[in-house]
């Protein structure tokens, strides 16, 4: 049963249902601890070889907190109000780091309260609505970049301390140097953090909180997956996996409610 659901549907990549079936696998060893009887998949089904997708490291509100400190003690102060910014905007957005780093300050609404994502993974554009408090940290930064920087060569929103768009060979080595700054390093074998971790905990916290909350995951689910801009909610299933807190609620729902996907 656990191998026909992965395979589906069947036009798609090994590594799509590698990906499915690994969801199913760490749920059923979860289960596994409660019930021996419980079997789990073996690693060898649905294998694709060497490939193994990196464990996410799930930031916590603290790591948050210490990541946009870190960015804070950064030179020169253009870079730094980058930094900061642009770490709390995918926390508390779940964006792309390549949707942040191509935003445009006219993608902004301000009066709306929303920024809109122009062609990004597929293709695919959308608007995400953002909370009061972002907005305003946003317009914190719109008028310190403005004060720091008059006339910027590009039309991005975020500027580096050049005044240009931000590309990934900068932007990668500082979040690297934040994250040693926040003491945030992990040590092998364990999950590292990295920009995309950021984007896999505003789903997980997000999930967290509807089963905390008792709504209904699978009515919310494909609220959650347009909101993040992908293209089916299977794609956001996959975060099931991330946290034991959270399957061991989804565990919880689904012995009170029957199945919940």
């Amino acid at each position: 049963l656990a191998v026909r659901w992965a395979t589906q549907p069947a036009d798609t990549t090994p590594i799509w249902w590698a990906h499915r079936l690994s969801a199913v696998r760490g749920f059923a060893r979860y289960l596994h601890t409660l019930d021996p009887a419980n079997e789990v998949p073996p690693a060898e089904v649905l294998s694709t070889g060497s490939y193994r997708p990196a464990r996410p490291y799930v930031y916590s509100d603290a790591d948050i907190a210490a990541l946009m400190a870190a960015a804070r003690r950064l030179t020169p102060p253009l870079r730094s109000a980058t930094f900061e910014t642009l770490v709390g905007l995918l926390s508390a957005t779940g964006m792309r780091i390549g949707e942040a780093m191509r935003l445009d300050r006219d993608d902004i609404d301000w009066t709306e309260r929303l920024i809109v994502v122009h062609s990004s993974k597929f293709g695919r554009s959308r608007e995400v609505l953002c909370h009061p408090s972002t907005i305003d940290a946003l317009r914190v930064y719109s008028l310190m970049r403005a004060q720091l920087w008059p006339s910027p060569s590009s039309a991005s929103f975020f500027v580096s301390s050049r005044g240009g768009r931000l590309i990934h060979n900068t932007v990668y080595p500082t979040f690297h140097e934040l994250l040693a700054q926040a003491g945030l390093l992990q040590g092998p074998h364990r999950p590292q953090p990295r920009v995309h971790g950021l984007r896999h905990s505003f789903a997980v916290r997000t999930l967290l909180r509807w089963y905390r909350d008792g709504d209904d995951v699978q009515a919310r689910l494909p609220l959650l997956s347009t909101y993040l801009g992908h293209i089916r909610p299977e794609n956001t299933f996959w975060y099931l996996s991330a946290v034991p807190e959270l399957m061991a609620l989804a565990a919880q729902r689904l012995e009170s409610d029957g199945p919940i996907l």
